[in-house]
């Protein structure tokens, strides 16, 4: 019993170590022969050799399935999202807030617009057609370079007044603020059913209704229409230089001192925006207050 109870010193317990690390009598490492060794080292050897195989055989029988074009679960979305450029969010949402006296107040709206259509220029935008067809661009087959499909030019001069060609400012010390509307891809997405869809915009609510006008829009292009000879979006492989047909929005007379709240709808066949699980379906809401 005294044997069972006794216990090992420091020095017994290194030496009772040392010897299942090495043990000289048996030839065993670590409480196993080399032999043992060999064996369980090749058996691990041909375990993960078989387990990489196996793997690499799925994701290579994986990718022979999936067309790199057009994903085979896209979302459901039936209607695009709609954004809204500047994209500054505030306490209350989307909100243009500025003071049309500080120049420093206006600059980051302006610098987010010249920023977003960097990508509209002309350089940019060379590699893409000039489409004057008032109908879909439907594609059927891959006929432009490195089998692509072509793309739409875009450019910023379509924007009129608000393109920032010709007032770097986009109209926000004069108190007219000229606002972007894109609205999201949707590969193989017709809106309109062979009529351009249009942007509509029109004031919500405000905070004091006393003193409230009408709102006056004018739209850049001129009609406020995406032209369907954008439409449909093959995909970023298919059209690798592909960019968003655009709408602007220049507000005319909002109520100085006031928070307005507006809404830009998409209309057109197709195109819904009533969605109440999702506020920027077909739509986005937004709030101007332009102070003195």
């Amino acid at each position: 019993m005294a044997t069972l109870n006794e216990k090992k010193t420091c020095s017994q317990r290194m030496e009772n170590f040392q010897r299942f690390l090495w043990n000289p009598d048996t030839g065993q490492l670590m409480g196993r022969t080399l032999i043992n060794w060999v064996w369980i080292s090749l058996y691990y050897v041909a375990f993960y050799i078989v387990m990489t195989g196996v793997f690499s055989l799925a994701i290579y029988s994986l990718m022979r399935t999936i067309n790199p074009y057009t994903p085979d679960y896209q979302d459901q979305l039936k209607s695009p999202g709609v954004t809204l450029r500047p994209d500054v969010y505030g306490e209350k949402g989307l909100e243009i807030i500025y003071n049309m006296s500080e120049p420093k107040s206006w600059n980051g709206y302006v610098k987010i617009l010249q920023s977003f259509l960097s990508a509209y220029n002309e350089t940019a935008q060379e590699a893409n057609k000039n489409c004057t067809q008032e109908s879909y661009y439907i594609q059927k087959t891959f006929d432009g370079p490195d089998h692509t499909k072509y793309s739409c030019k875009f450019t910023q001069d379509m924007l009129g007044e608000c393109s920032g060609l010709t007032d770097p400012t986009f109209g926000f010390p004069d108190g007219h603020p000229c606002l972007i509307i894109k609205m999201n891809r949707i590969i193989n997405f017709l809106p309109g059913n062979g009529t351009e869809p249009r942007v509509n915009c029109t004031t919500l609510v405000s905070m004091h209704f006393c003193g409230l006008q009408p709102m006056y829009v004018k739209y850049y292009p001129e009609s406020g229409t995406f032209k369907l000879h954008y439409f449909p979006y093959y995909g970023c492989k298919a059209q690798p230089t592909y960019t968003n047909p655009l709408v602007a929005v220049k507000l005319l007379n909002i109520t100085k001192e006031e928070e307005v709240a507006i809404v830009c709808r998409i209309i057109g066949t197709g195109i819904t925006s009533d969605n109440p699980h999702d506020p920027y379906e077909g739509k986005v809401e937004f709030k101007v207050l332009i102070k003195n």
